[in-house]
């Protein structure tokens, strides 16, 4: 299975994976798991169990291009550089696109964590690793989920959705 190329399956493992991250979160349980930390884990609030008592809501992800970068996108309602590469799933349909929702980086102290480069071309990877919570956007992509060769699940959060 490649990147965005057929090989006879319907769709793609990362498509397979934001569905079951949806199912999911649509089905927030109270179960009491304290498990690993890869995208299938459930309940939502399995890859941060201390998480659980917030009523975790979001399983926050990363997509990750052909050639490893990862995917980013634009949001409104910041300083310069308005760009992330954390995600909600809001929606999946038409076999393997989705509506992702843009999710605001957060650093110490809830300030916002500016992760474009110093040509504003690429994300600064040290910046990254600053990155500790995250705040909904209003901001949502559609994306043909078939196009990513990779999907990393980063950890179970409570946002504040309306």
């Amino acid at each position: 299975m490649g990147c965005g190329k057929k090989t006879g399956h319907t769709t793609g493992c990362v498509c397979d994976v934001v569905r079951a991250i949806l199912d999911i979160q649509d089905n927030v349980q109270e179960d009491d798991c304290t498990c690993g930390s890869n995208c299938f884990m459930e309940p939502l609030g399995a890859i941060r169990p201390e998480m659980k008592k917030n009523k975790v809501n979001t399983r926050v992800f990363v997509l990750k291009n052909a050639d490893g970068t990862p995917f980013h996108a634009f949001f409104k309602g910041c300083g310069d550089a308005c760009v992330s590469i954390y995600f909600r799933v809001e929606d999946v349909f038409d076999n393997c696109c989705a509506t992702l929702r843009v999710l605001k980086p957060l650093g110490e102290d809830k300030y916002p964590v500016d992760l474009a480069g110093k040509d504003s071309c690429c994300i600064d990877l040290n910046k990254v690793c600053k990155v500790e919570d995250f705040e909904a956007t209003n901001d949502c992509v559609t994306v043909d989920l078939s196009c990513f060769c990779a999907i990393q699940c980063i950890e179970d959060v409570n946002l504040d959705l309306c």
